[in-house]
C-alpha cells in the first residue's frame, strides 16, 4: 500500500488522524478501509469508493463521535472523502444514521447515491424541502422483511447484496430494519458491513448458500460477534471471509478489553478514527 508523505498530509489536512491514513489517489488499485467511528467506515479500490453508516448525531454516551475535522472533510468533499459513489446505511438509529446531515450530504455531493432502509429514507423525506424532492432519485430504499431472501442487485457497476438480519438485543428490536451488506467493490473484492446484527446462528445457518456463493475480503461485525461463543462460530463457519475486523467498539476500549480479556485479546478491532485495513 502506498502513502502521501505523512508531513505533507497534516499541512494539507490538518489532521493527524487523517494523514496516517490517506492513500496516494483517491482511486489507488491498493484497496483499503479507513474507520471513521463506530460503525463508520470508508472503503476503496479502484474506482470505486463507498461510505458505511458515515453520519450521525447520537453516541448514548458510550460510541465515539467521527472528528468534527474528518466530518468537515467528509461534507465538503476534501481528500480522501472526494468522489463518494455510495453511501450505505446499515439502519436508522441515531448511533449510525441522522436524517439531517445525511440531507445535507446529498446536497452537497450531486453524483453520490445512497441505500438505505426505507427507515431510514422516511426520516430523510420528513426533514427535506421541497428543493430536496430530486435526490431521492439517487436513493434506493430497501424493504425486506424480517423471513425475506437476501436480495441482490447493482448500482453504476457496484454490486450490492442486501439480507435483513435482527437487530442484537432481543424481540424489542424486532421492527428494526437492520441490514448485512455484502458489496462488490469489483469481481474480486468484496467486504461486508454489518451493522448491528444479532449473533445467532439461527439468523445465519439458513443463509448459507448465499454466505457461500461468493467470498468476502473483509467483513465488520459489531465487536459482541467477537466475545459470544455463537458469533464466533459464525464468523468461523459461516459468513466466508478471509478477514474480520470489529466495529461499534465503545469509546473506552481498555474498559472492553479489561471485560473480555481472553476473547478480545487477538481480535482486529478498529478503534482510533483514521486507521485503515488492507483489502490485498
Amino acid at each position: 500500500m502506498r502513502f502521501f508523505p505523512r508531513l505533507a498530509l497534516v499541512l494539507a489536512l490538518g489532521c493527524l488522524a487523517l494523514a496516517s491514513a490517506v492513500p496516494v489517489s483517491a482511486h489507488d488499485n491498493d484497496g483499503q478501509a479507513m474507520y471513521l467511528a463506530n460503525e463508520g467506515v470508508m472503503v476503496q479500490k479502484g474506482a470505486v469508493k463507498i461510505l458505511f453508516d458515515p453520519l450521525y448525531n447520537q453516541n448514548y454516551g458510550t460510541y465515539m463521535l467521527v472528528p468534527e475535522d474528518m466530518r468537515r472533510a467528509l461534507m465538503s468533499g476534501e481528500a480522501p472523502f472526494d468522489g463518494i459513489d455510495i453511501v450505505f446505511i446499515s439502519h436508522a438509529h441515531g448511533d449510525h444514521f441522522s436524517a439531517e446531515p445525511m440531507l445535507e450530504f446529498l446536497r452537497n455531493h450531486s453524483q453520490t447515491k445512497l441505500v438505505a432502509s426505507t427507515q431510514a429514507v422516511d426520516k430523510l423525506k420528513a426533514v427535506a424541502k421541497p428543493d430536496d424532492m430530486t435526490i431521492f432519485s439517487r436513493v434506493e430504499a430497501l424493504a425486506l422483511g424480517p423471513n425475506d431472501p437476501p436480495l441482490s442487485f447493482r448500482l453504476d457497476g457496484v454490486e450490492i447484496e442486501a439480507v435483513r438480519i435482527p437487530h442484537a438485543g432481543g424481540p424489542g428490536r424486532a421492527s428494526v430494519q437492520n441490514y448485512v451488506l455484502r458489496v462488490g467493490l469489483d469481481e474480486e473484492t468484496r467486504v461486508m458491513h454489518m451493522g448491528d446484527a444479532d449473533p445467532a446462528l439461527r439468523h445465519f445457518v439458513p443463509l448459507d448458500t448465499h454466505w457461500q456463493a461468493k467470498r468476502t475480503r473483509l467483513a465488520m461485525p459489531p465487536y459482541w460477534f467477537f466475545y459470544t461463543e455463537e458469533g464466533r462460530t459464525i464468523m468461523d463457519e459461516h459468513l466466508n471471509a478471509e478477514h474480520f475486523t470489529g466495529v461499534h467498539v465503545p469509546a473506552d476500549v481498555d474498559a472492553v478489553r479489561r471485560k473480555h480479556p481472553d476473547a478480545l485479546k487477538d481480535a482486529d478491532l478498529f478503534t482510533k478514527p483514521g486507521e485503515v485495513r488492507a483489502l490485498d
